[in-house]
């Protein structure tokens, strides 16, 4: 269970984390990236954020995107919230397949 002081640092690190992902990805036509949750340890040295793209048949090619480019996220994301943390967390990306697996169930439904 998350204390709250993890809850808050997790909801801004998310709302950091898409604003700058809202940025790099104007760039990009045609792709969205958004951050759907994140979850931070509790010394709050490492986030795990879990991005939904669409469309999804791009996700791979995105996260190794992202992987490669942690450390420029990470700073930026640094600039951004250092008056409001002490530590910089560590940044862990995953997919968030959630949608893909609501719509597989949905398209089983009707069959």
């Amino acid at each position: 269970m998350q204390e709250t002081r993890q809850n808050k640092v997790a909801r801004l690190l998310q709302k950091e984390l898409s604003l700058i992902f809202q940025s790099q990805t104007r760039m990009m036509h045609g792709v969205m990236v958004s951050v759907t949750r994140t979850k931070v340890s509790p010394d709050l040295s490492i986030c795990t954020a879990y991005l939904s793209v669409f469309p999804s048949e791009r996700a791979e090619e995105i996260i190794e995107n992202v992987n490669a480019n942690q450390k420029t996220i990470r700073y930026e994301l640094g600039t951004r919230i250092r008056s409001q943390v002490r530590i910089i967390p560590e940044l862990r990306f995953f997919i968030d397949d959630s949608l893909d697996y609501i719509d597989h169930i949905d398209e089983l439904l009707k069959k």
